[in-house]
């Protein structure tokens, strides 16, 4: 585990970090041959799930993703996104993030920062947790969506929540929906990396939402790329089999025993 943390922070400034989201164990078997990490996000709730928002997703049903997950990861870092009110106090964040330690075998844990929860990440570095931070547009504490970091109130109020992360402990920091310029101010003024996602190319990587970008979530804001678009050719698949099966043309002497 130590290992895989230290060369993700010493890849800083050397190249830039691929991150994605997995939830099944078919998905990331493919995610592990490009992948420097690999998160099991609560995005699960809203791409998978179809749930109004991250909130709603539970830690069993987060824990039975994870442990899918893990079964093919060979090389890439394991980070599990720690479901909403579920590191509220040190006693609870401990209690949890060594439950999903042991049962998952993952590498690391991500938090939200809701500006006052670096004592809750320090505590966790303390006792062995490997923390990856996230701030900016964080979904779990902010119910709207907003860029962040036009004002120069909020510029400095996210410069100050990722100097306190880092003092913290935490090997990297997830950058959300944050201005280029802010994103390029952060990532030059600490030493571990910055995962940007919508937060331009000056962070030290990027992670997008996996069914995302291979279009299957059907939520594209400006900062996914739709890479492909699974959708159209699930469904002409789908049209295909539909076809086959009316005219009796499926299943045919080949597909029988």
């Amino acid at each position: 585990m130590k290992k895989k943390i230290l060369r993700i922070k010493n890849l800083k400034s050397k190249r830039k970090l691929v991150c994605l989201t997995a939830y099944s164990n078919p998905i990331s078997k493919i995610l592990d041959k490009h992948c420097d990490i690999v998160l099991v996000g609560d995005s699960v709730a809203t791409a998978f799930y179809g749930m109004k928002d991250t909130r709603e997703i539970d830690m069993q049903t987060m824990l039975n993703h994870a442990k899918s997950v893990k079964k093919s990861l060979r090389k890439s870092l394991l980070v599990f996104d720690m479901p909403y009110n579920t590191y509220r106090s040190i006693k609870e964040s401990k209690k949890n993030t060594k439950k999903v330690i042991r049962d998952v075998k993952c590498d690391a844990v991500k938090i939200e920062s809701n500006g006052r929860n670096y004592n809750i990440v320090k505590s966790l570095v303390k006792s062995g947790i490997p923390v990856m931070g996230h701030i900016g547009y964080t979904p779990q504490f902010k119910k709207k969506f907003k860029v962040q970091g036009f004002k120069n109130k909020e510029e400095k109020k996210l410069i100050y929540e990722a100097k306190m992360i880092e003092k913290a402990g935490a090997f990297s920091i997830v950058l959300e929906c944050i201005t280029k310029k802010l994103a390029t101010h952060i990532t030059n003024s600490i030493k571990i990396p910055t995962i940007g996602i919508g937060s331009s190319s000056s962070c030290d990587g990027q992670i997008l939402v996996t069914d995302d970008l291979l279009g299957l979530s059907g939520f594209y804001p400006r900062f996914v790329k739709k890479y492909a678009n699974l959708e159209n050719i699930i469904e002409r698949a789908v049209g295909k089999f539909k076809k086959d099966v009316r005219k009796n043309k499926f299943p045919k002497k080949e597909n029988n025993y």
